[in-house]
């Protein structure tokens, strides 16, 4: 079966004035369809750069790196975002939600870019996301109003509503405590399992990586292997001391 993520030999540097920075360094890697994957490593390790590249949100300084069969490397940024906003749903670290629209126009708001359905269907798939999430009583209520939980629950909701293929998550339990962390990552491996869609989030969370089906390991911008989530967990727990 080919992989819906497919990453080759890929680099990226940053330039900070006349100095290059490696991101990453040589990573290939692919992701099958309806996969749970865990990307772990400290800060700094390349994790959030290889989410912003499997994104469409950056592009690879060289290498290659194929979403849903497409080589993004050679796509028009017409293309990019209609892979963006009908293939990948993102959830941002912090949040990311529009400070002032309610949850239901948050979560709305993919669909409206959309164009594909009309208002009482975008109604029906936003209510019962919310419904999904624990959230159909707050519809109403502004992001300010919510507690750091509820508010990701939110965006857990605004990246599933256009039912994406992908979701890529960036350390979507880094703001929360344990206990909503916990119901986070439960409600990502219930959608995983019950819609199929391929879950790829970082953490450098123990707790968190134990209930990835796999866990790809990455240090200074190169992947260091792919393990089992019971060996990432004591690996990163023994190097946390």
């Amino acid at each position: 079966m080919a992989a819906i993520v497919s990453i080759s030999d890929v680099y990226k540097d940053y330039h900070l004035d006349k100095v290059v920075v490696p991101a990453l360094r040589g990573i290939t890697l692919d992701v099958h369809h309806g996969e749970f994957i865990s990307i772990a490593g400290p800060s700094g390790s390349g994790k959030t750069t290889l989410l912003n590249l499997i994104g469409c949100v950056d592009t690879a300084t060289r290498g290659v790196v194929s979403v849903a069969g497409q080589d993004t490397g050679k796509l028009p940024e017409s293309k990019l975002t209609d892979l963006r906003l009908n293939t990948i749903g993102f959830i941002f670290q912090s949040f990311n939600l529009v400070a002032v629209l309610d949850v239901f126009q948050n979560v709305e708001f993919p669909l409206l870019l959309q164009g594909k359905l009309s208002a009482a269907e975008r109604r029906k798939r936003v209510m019962g996301l919310l419904e999904q999430v624990g959230l159909a009583n707050h519809a109403r209520h502004r992001p300010s109003e919510l507690s750091g939980g509820q508010r990701q629950r939110v965006a857990v909701a605004r990246a599933l509503v256009t039912q994406p293929q992908i979701v890529l998550a960036d350390e979507p339990t880094a703001n929360l405590d344990s206990t909503t962390g916990q119901n986070i990552i439960d409600l990502m491996r219930e959608l995983n399992q019950k819609q199929g869609t391929t879950f790829i989030f970082s953490t450098h969370d123990p707790k968190v990586m134990k209930h990835a089906q796999a866990v790809v390991m990455i240090a200074d911008g190169r992947i260091t292997g792919r393990t089992t989530p019971e060996a990432a967990a004591l690996h990163a727990a023994g190097g946390a001391h």
